[in-house]
């Protein structure tokens, strides 16, 4: 067995959900959840066939999104993992539906941090064995910190 770390290409802005599912027919239902829970939305997904023709079957509601959600998926080559790249959202947004959706069989992360994932590979193929979701933790809250915290969740409008 050989370890690797993938890093997951992504702008800036854009947020993400790996998780893995369990059958072709995710894709189509990935897509609709996501288009039923935030109408409008911008996003591109790709899910990783794991059988067959062993493919990175896609799609999306954004050109570019699509085509890096399709580049990283095929990156990482794990069987049934699949990436949601979204756009002017947040994974709060769609994260329940996401986990609704009958293939889906676990989420490794929704974040919109620089993430890489730790992949391992055997002569039958690659499996993720967890992720890396942004930065070492650097120390506790005080007070300040979380007067921060409560003020930046009303100003972004999720509490009152």
């Amino acid at each position: 067995m050989e370890l690797k770390l993938v890093r997951i290409e992504k702008p800036e802005d854009v947020n993400l959900i790996l998780g893995q599912a369990h059958f072709i027919k995710t894709v189509e239902d990935l897509h609709e959840a996501m288009v039923n829970a935030v109408p409008g939305a911008k996003f591109g997904l790709a899910f990783c066939e794991s059988s067959g023709p062993a493919l990175v079957r896609w799609s999306g509601t954004d050109p570019e999104l699509t085509e890096l959600a399709k580049r990283n998926a095929f990156n990482l080559g794990c069987g049934h993992v699949f990436l949601i790249l979204m756009r002017g959202m947040y994974p709060i947004n769609v994260l329940n539906a996401i986990k609704m959706v009958p293939e889906v069989c676990r989420i490794f992360c929704a974040t919109a941090n620089p993430v890489e994932v730790v992949v391992a590979e055997t002569e039958q193929g690659r499996g993720v064995l967890g992720v890396i979701d942004g930065v070492k933790t650097k120390g506790v809250e005080g007070e300040k910190e979380r007067a921060e915290r409560k003020e930046l969740l009303r100003k972004i409008g999720y509490k009152l």
